[in-house]
């Protein structure tokens, strides 16, 4: 036999179930999914990056003066190259051929001089023993001192046709024609022709370009590095050497010229680099992660972890770089501040700390 419950009985059981005390429901409060970092030690640097070319210090050409034949001369591994190394007083080529032995008379004059100065030293004789009178030791002064100049000016053409190098450095360019075709030995050279240009690659210059408060800051002797891309990560480090006079009235920037060492001889001129010039730095300071660093009501502030909650604390920051900022004041090592999920944080509020 069914039994049927009356409506109105069956509402009052449901009633009194949801007040009873298996029914009630916490109030669930929601918390913000954080992620913080403590605060570190670290060196930091005021940073100006910019980038340049690299150039030699200085370059030598050695260029043809009389027309000739060419002869590259030999290094220690035999006809020089470019980018052979070579010493201040060697020989890179010379210029030979039937004009020049003409033009020099080396042989000729040499002889004509050692003639005149035998010449003269036997009448100096003839004088002393009063043979003969002043007048004519004079006239063979004279002749004496006519072939010594006729001979100093052989010598001169003949090693002005002898291209040597004043400076120690590299071959940046060797005989090449105006094509960019590497020149033979025995091919006819004309005056003016570039037969090499010699360069020392140790240390190497970056022209820089300087723009905004960074003019104000970049000053001779701060210390400097380079970077190219093909070496990855490795820096060459360098130095302020000169500044500009004047800012170029095109672009208002300021150039600089930053020495860069190359002991390694590793870059090469003509490479585009990125030179960073350290600005200051200051060594085992405070530092937070850039990204915990917001704003509120004007202030620069961070949102310390206090338990599960996190409070809103102004601070004050010092130098600075792309990753980490110093704290001069605000917080200490030691405590952790929030690095994500702070947009919406306000102080005092509930957070969630997670791994990421």
């Amino acid at each position: 036999m069914s039994m049927r419950i009356p409506v109105a009985a069956a509402l009052v059981c449901l009633s009194l179930a949801a007040c009873g005390p298996q029914a009630t429901q916490e109030d669930v409060e929601f918390r913000v999914p954080v992620t913080v970092e403590e605060v570190g030690v670290a060196t930091i640097e005021d940073r100006i990056v910019t980038t340049g070319t690299l150039r030699t210090r200085e370059i030598v050409t050695l260029s043809v003066i009389d027309t000739g034949r060419l002869l590259i001369s030999d290094g220690a591994a035999g006809r020089y190259g470019e980018g052979d190394l070579v010493e201040a007083g060697d020989e890179i080529a010379r210029i030979v051929g039937e004009d020049v032995r003409l033009a020099a008379r080396i042989v000729a004059v040499q002889r004509a001089f050692d003639a005149a100065e035998t010449d003269l030293e036997a009448h100096r004789a003839l004088f002393a023993d009063g043979l003969i009178n002043q007048a004519i030791v004079d006239t063979k002064e004279s002749a004496y001192e006519n072939a010594k100049i006729d001979l100093e000016r052989a010598r001169y053409t003949e090693d002005r046709n002898r291209l040597v190098t004043p400076i120690d450095g590299v071959i940046l360019k060797l005989a090449r024609d105006t094509d960019g075709q590497i020149l033979s030995n025995g091919q006819l050279v004309s005056p003016g022709q570039i037969v090499a240009q010699v360069a020392p690659i140790d240390p190497l210059i970056a022209d820089v370009d300087l723009v905004g408060e960074d003019i104000a800051t970049v000053r001779v002797g701060l210390e400097a590095r380079a970077g190219y891309q093909a070496f990855g990560e490795r820096t060459f480090a360098g130095s302020v050497i000169r500044l500009a006079p004047t800012v170029d009235a095109r672009t208002r920037a300021l150039r600089a010229e930053v020495e860069i060492d190359n002991s390694e001889r590793l870059l090469r001129p003509g490479m585009f680099v990125e030179v960073t010039i350290v600005g200051e730095r200051r060594e085992n300071v405070p530092v937070i992660p850039r990204r915990a660093l917001t704003e509120r009501g004007g202030q620069r502030v961070v949102f310390v972890l206090n338990g599960q909650r996190v409070e809103l604390q102004p601070v004050t920051t010092g130098l600075g770089d792309d990753e980490f900022v110093e704290i001069v004041e605000g917080v200490g090592t030691g405590e952790r501040v929030v690095v994500r999920g702070l947009e919406t944080l306000t102080d005092q509020m509930f957070v969630r700390v997670t791994g990421g």
